[in-house]
């Protein structure tokens, strides 16, 4: 995990100077600063510095992993990587609000009266899913 710190934390001071360089640049015309890409820019800059803090801290309180390593084999990372539903329908629940709520916003407003009902049952059933029925939890 410091490496992907690191590779973020590079990153995020690259994307810095582009979002100073951009707005000091589009600044120069005479319509003004462009507003839509250097927040963008910022943006996606702050996002960044926020994942590469993450990992940083996070690679301080766990054990380092076979990444970290520069002599490390792959088969140096294997094991199990965590517990995942194996036959979960909310996701494509999920997916289908969301691309109704995203076609709200291009077609009208009116559209997010039926994403927002699928995307709650969808995020509700995913939630509670180990809760009731076959896969409840003894």
């Amino acid at each position: 995990m410091k490496e992907q710190g690191k590779i973020f934390l590079g990153l995020a001071v690259f994307v810095l100077a582009m979002a100073i360089t951009y707005g000091l640049w589009t600044n120069q015309s005479e319509h003004g600063i462009e507003a839509a890409g250097t927040t963008a820019l910022f943006l996606a800059f702050a996002l960044c510095a926020f994942i590469g803090y993450y990992l940083a801290f996070t690679a301080r309180r766990v054990d380092s992993g076979a990444g970290d390593n520069p002599e490390a084999e792959v088969a140096d990372d294997s094991g199990e990587l965590g517990f995942f539903a194996p036959h979960s329908w909310q996701p494509l629940s999920l997916a289908i609000g969301g691309a109704l709520a995203f076609l709200g916003v291009i077609f009208g407003w009116w559209l997010l009266y039926w994403s927002i009902p699928v995307i709650l049952i969808g995020l509700f059933g995913w939630v509670f899913e180990f809760y009731r029925g076959e896969n409840q939890n003894q």
